[in-house]
């Protein structure tokens, strides 16, 4: 009888899509944490965590949930042309804010490795509902690692991938996904 191969879960692509205990944006992330009292202490999300503030969102992802964000980093936020991200963050704008934010939320606790095996099941691809009602597709990026495609076409790379959340899991993306 041959040895058992190991079990998809077990190769080095899938080990590093979940590292314990992640540092994110300089911080540590805990898994006892909300996704909200994680983000903040991030470096690297302080435009998120002040766009969820204006979007009145923090009540919200403090909830039990679940939920899986895509959360963009500062530098996914620079992206944007010139003066998007004062503009959402006016008062006037907090309706396409919370469009926008939403965006990146999937109903659920879907970690990298259930998010592989719905792209096999899709025969390479897997369509997300999001909250704000739009949806996602995510691919294999032929490096191990997942790409998300938004409804505008824009293309974004989960960076750091299963930070667990008490209340969900956040995967850090590159790109700001546009419904």
């Amino acid at each position: 009888m041959p040895p058992a191969e190991p079990a998809a879960a077990d190769t080095s692509a899938d080990a590093a899509m979940a590292p314990s205990n992640p540092m994110v944006g300089g911080a540590p992330m805990y898994a006892d944490k909300d996704i909200i009292d994680n983000a903040v202490n991030s470096k690297d999300h302080t435009t998120l965590v002040a766009a969820v503030k204006a979007a009145g969102l923090v009540d919200t992802l403090k909830g039990a949930g679940p939920f899986t964000v895509f959360a963009p980093t500062n530098a996914a936020f620079e992206k944007l042309p010139k003066g998007t991200v004062d503009s959402l963050l006016k008062p006037d704008m907090k309706a396409d804010l919370t469009k926008v934010l939403t965006y990146h939320v999937v109903p659920g606790k879907v970690d990298g490795a259930a998010l592989k095996q719905q792209i096999a099941a899709g025969n390479g691809s897997a369509t997300l509902k999001t909250v704000q009602g739009g949806t996602l597709t995510a691919k294999d990026d032929g490096k191990g690692g997942i790409v998300l495609t938004d409804a505008k076409g824009g293309m974004s790379h989960v960076t750091t991938a299963d930070v667990m959340q008490k209340n969900g899991v956040i995967h850090v993306v590159d790109t700001v996904l546009m419904p």
